[in-house]
């Protein structure tokens, strides 16, 4: 048992030591006339060394500490990571319908949401710390909406993964654009994205050729990585930590495929 304890404290020590010290600041940036401010974090790379990047796009509640929190946890791998910004500086929702009418002018409006995941894509690759030939894009909710939306456009990414998002589009065709790979995770007993739309969509991505997977928990309604969420999965909404847990597996699989190693 002893032996045991010393092994744990051991590989807890050695956990902490490979986590690469970070840097974080907030970004303002422009999509036309629109102000958007995102938040940035990476690694401590030194003098002309790049890593890969990763786009972080948030839920319909708009860019706060659920997006904060993953970007912070990829820099601390090694990855350079933008918490984008779609709603615009200052815009924040500040309740479930106040966020619903929001996302959904941006769904109704998918050239709208292009350009403004696309300012931030541009906003990512000019930053000095990024590998600009290694990008990807996931979000959470509205925000997989939103990087399955960019991926479709045909933005030069190497992979794109929705957790928990909504998986439909007025631009099925739009499909055949994908450059990268496609990574969807889903809650099996989401009612929001329902049976359907996951067939549609899968039949999407078969039709187009896309490099994709769908992976479903189950157990796992909508919001299963958001901890806000709560626990009732009768409200169609809930933190699943099991869920949370596989899919972010899920993720950095996913990573070690497209990326080359982070040189942290």
């Amino acid at each position: 048992m002893k032996k045991f304890l010393t092994l744990f404290a051991f590989l807890h020590l050695f956990s902490v030591s490979i986590a690469a010290k970070t840097i974080s600041k907030n970004i303002v940036y422009q999509e036309g006339e629109t102000t958007l401010e995102g938040y940035i974090a990476y690694p401590e790379l030194g003098s002309k060394k790049t890593a890969p990047a990763v786009l972080v796009v948030h839920d319909w509640l708009g860019l706060g500490e659920n997006s904060k929190m993953r970007a912070d946890k990829l820099a601390e791998l090694g990855y350079v990571a933008f918490a984008a910004d779609i709603y615009g500086k200052g815009v924040r929702p500040k309740g479930m319908e106040e966020a619903s009418k929001l996302a959904g002018q941006f769904k109704q409006d998918r050239k709208l949401m292009r350009a403004r995941i696309t300012a931030a894509l541009e906003t990512l690759k000019a930053q000095p710390e990024v590998d600009a030939q290694n990008i990807a894009a996931i979000g959470y909710c509205f925000g997989g909406t939103v990087a399955l939306e960019l991926a479709r456009s045909g933005a030069p990414i190497k992979g794109t993964v929705s957790f928990h998002g909504g998986l439909q589009t007025p631009n099925i065709e739009d499909a055949k654009n994908i450059t990268g790979k496609v990574l969807a995770l889903h809650g099996a007993d989401d009612p929001f994205v329902k049976k359907e739309e996951v067939e549609v969509f899968q039949d999407e991505m078969r039709k187009a050729g896309v490099d994709w997977q769908f992976i479903s928990y189950g157990g796992a309604v909508h919001s299963f990585t958001i901890k806000d969420a709560g626990n009732d999965n009768s409200k169609g909404a809930a933190y699943n930590a099991k869920a949370d847990r596989r899919s972010w597996i899920e993720l950095l699989s996913f990573f070690k495929e497209i990326f080359p190693k982070p040189k942290v």
